[in-house]
């Protein structure tokens, strides 16, 4: 990696707005970091070139003629596919599509105003079904830590484009583990904001209450950034968060002391946790103690969260085949899955959005005793690409059961959540733990996860394996 592409976003704002580099070189440079590296991991979708060369130009000319630098300036960012730039296909990860969105989703004209520069869109598995980024029209998306694995998913490719620097950030989205899973694939900071806190428009939802959107990147204070572009709502949001603290102001102070409960136990019944991951969180556990918290294991009694889970899985992936041109052109796992979920009437789902709030008070519970709560990221080490290779819907389901076994629960109860990386495993893969705050806490997940990112600093990818 060059001396460029080893730098963060806040790096690259610094030095855009500080003259000693232009959004034109930052930009360039992307490219050909995505031209030399991304056929043989295949992260994007589309890389759109030319309106990147002209939107740097712009922000360069802006700079030069005294107007005032966003707080991302110059910063090349990707957006996954389901997420609405305009000209581009909202493709959702299949062919089902062809007519370009008229405009920006919010999310995307807001990191625009910042001075962010969308470079392209990246791969995911239609309609971000499950946590494998593989499909039938976009192929295989590799981790560049060893392209025999996955890089999780559904953010497969916003993670694969961030952890090899073909950008410093990129957007993904969360409705059962999909920014925390590839983040903990790919050595990533992975947090899903509270239910709420990004606004979903144009849509008033994504996948009801399950799932938002939100950045993968190499630092804690990268992803506080970006949030604090993106957060906010608008009217036709289905759902709000609490609180305005500013998360780049969270991420620089200390976190105090704080009650923290750890556990390995999976959400998921018949998941075991690879022993990888239980030391990580028992590492975790004696460095926060060190760090002057009170930690201690807890029993969370999770609820099941099933019931409230899977009917909105259905809905939200039933709202969007509806949604798109060509519902032939789906594919056949896809269509099985629409077909599975046709018992899901709206009064099914009104009912399972009852239940969420029921499954979010009990989750909850927990944190009447604990400030964080400290588990594993995800269950298995990243498994072998092919994961999903000719197999239906309840198949597929079961192999996802290792990924989501401690991620999806929270996407039920809304609370923010992080995958926080610690280091590689034996395997030379990355290793990941989470951390799970209180509703509207993300300050406190971004203030401890950068004291931990301090402690002990992580290793980024460094080329070919």
């Amino acid at each position: 990696m060059t001396e460029l592409s080893l730098a963060d976003t806040a790096e690259t704002v610094r030095r855009t707005t500080a003259g000693e580099l232009t959004a034109v070189t930052a930009v360039e440079e992307s490219l050909a970091r995505i031209a030399a590296l991304d056929p043989g991991l295949n992260a994007f979708s589309r890389v759109l070139a030319d309106e990147a060369r002209a939107e740097a130009a712009a922000r360069d000319e802006h700079l030069a003629a005294g107007g005032a630098p966003g707080p991302l300036h110059g910063v090349p960012i990707a957006i996954k596919e389901e997420v609405d730039v305009a000209g581009t296909v909202t493709t959702f990860g299949g062919e089902a599509n062809e007519t370009p969105a008229a405009a920006d989703a919010e999310i995307v004209r807001r990191l625009r105003d910042a001075g962010a520069v969308i470079i392209g869109k990246t791969t995911m598995p239609e309609f971000g079904a499950f946590p494998y980024t593989e499909s039938t029209s976009r192929g295989i998306t590799r981790n560049p830590w060893d392209r025999s694995r996955t890089p999780g998913g559904s953010s497969g490719g916003t993670a694969v484009a961030v952890a090899t620097g073909m950008v410093p950030a990129a957007i993904g989205g969360d409705g059962g583990g999909s920014i925390r899973i590839p983040s903990a694939c790919c050595g990533l900071f992975g947090l899903k904001p509270q239910r709420g806190r990004v606004t979903t428009a144009p849509h008033p939802h994504l996948w009801w209450a399950l799932g938002t959107a939100g950045p993968l990147t190499r630092t804690v204070r990268d992803s506080a950034l970006v949030y604090d572009v993106i957060r906010g709502n608008t009217e036709g949001d289905l759902y709000h968060a609490g609180g305005t603290e500013s998360f780049v102001e969270a991420a620089t102070r200390e976190p105090g002391r704080l009650r923290i409960g750890w556990t390995t136990q999976p959400v998921t019944r018949g998941v075991r946790p690879d022993p990888i991951h239980v030391r990580a969180v028992e590492d975790t556990a004696r460095l926060l103690g060190d760090l002057g918290h009170e930690v201690r294991e807890v029993d969370p009694h999770y609820p099941d969260p099933t019931a409230a889970f899977v009917p909105q899985f259905f809905a939200g992936i039933r709202t969007e085949a509806d949604e798109v041109e060509h519902f032939d052109r789906l594919e056949r796992r896809t269509r099985e899955t629409y077909r599975l979920g046709s018992w899901v009437t709206p009064r099914v789902r009104d009912w399972a959005l009852r239940e969420t709030e029921k499954v979010s008070a009990k989750a909850n519970r927990v944190f009447g005793e604990v400030d964080v709560l400290l588990t594993p990221a995800i269950a298995h080490r990243p498994p072998r690409v092919g994961r999903l290779d000719g197999v239906g819907t309840v198949r597929a389901s079961l192999r996802a059961m290792p990924a989501i076994a401690y991620a999806a629960l929270w996407n039920v109860a809304g609370n923010p959540a992080a995958a926080v990386p610690c280091g590689t495993g034996p395997d030379g893969l990355p290793v990941a733990i989470q951390l799970v705050g209180r509703t509207d806490d993300e300050a406190t997940l971004f203030s401890l996860s950068a004291q931990v990112e301090q402690a002990r600093p992580w290793p980024t990818w460094v080329g070919d394996r």
